[in-house]
């Protein structure tokens, strides 16, 4: 991640669905991170396109 910090994504990476501070990047495959909030992590788990399984996630931030 690059020095200012990412939004959130939301599950389906749309970004205008959540405007909050990204916490976390869920790995994926054949794509970049996707940049989550803590209340969207597990649903980005569930239907994140993408999604390695099993899920790698990194703490990027602090809420």
């Amino acid at each position: 991640m690059s020095g200012d910090r990412n939004t959130c994504g939301g599950p389906y990476d749309e970004g205008s669905e959540c405007g909050d501070p990204a916490v976390f990047e869920i790995g994926r495959h054949n794509r970049a991170p996707l940049p989550v909030c803590p209340l969207h992590l597990g649903p980005s788990l569930l239907v994140g396109a993408g999604v390695l399984w099993p899920p790698v996630i990194s703490l990027v931030g602090r809420p």
